[in-house]
């Protein structure tokens, strides 16, 4: 990803968590679950088999998109709108499904040993590994910028 300067503007800050991290988020997790899928077939009876993680992150593409609809359907376009009148509960709400995200980055890293691989990754494996790193990374910026930049300026007026 390159790195762009994040935007000061409420609004035009939506605009760049939409195209910056929900479009990516949205390519990247389908892959994602179907190479862990692959590595837990191929590996299943390996010791250090990830198992479970191509359900975490099928359950993750459903949970981020209905958050991601949810943002880009009420909360952003009431930034961009200027209509911070009880903004708080949507942004309340936000900040709880950030913290079930982050509660799934966490179970990855338990599942994946924190991202450590073995000495019998294959290429898949390794692929995985370092995709869903960056990834991970890209949530982590994403549900930061939200919570300690946008959801802050709103959160005061009420």
């Amino acid at each position: 990803m390159t790195t762009t300067a994040i935007p000061d503007n409420p609004g035009e800050l939506t605009t760049y968590i939409e195209t910056h991290y929900h479009a990516r988020h949205r390519e990247v997790l389908p892959h994602l679950a179907s190479l862990a899928a692959k590595v837990e077939q191929v590996h299943a009876n390996a010791p250090h088999v990830p198992a479970g993680l191509a359900d975490v992150l099928r359950r993750m593409i459903g949970d981020l998109e209905v958050h991601m609809k949810k943002e880009e359907i009420i909360l952003f376009p009431a930034i961009r709108q200027g209509r911070t009148n009880g903004i708080y509960r949507p942004i309340a709400a936000m900040r709880g499904d950030h913290d079930d995200h982050e509660a799934d980055v966490a179970r990855i890293r338990e599942l994946t040993e924190n991202l450590t691989l073995p000495a019998e990754a294959c290429r898949t494996w390794r692929t995985l590994y370092e995709e869903l790193g960056d990834f991970l990374g890209e949530l982590e910026a994403h549900i930061q910028l939200e919570n300690n930049v946008l959801f802050p300026q709103f959160e005061v007026q009420h």
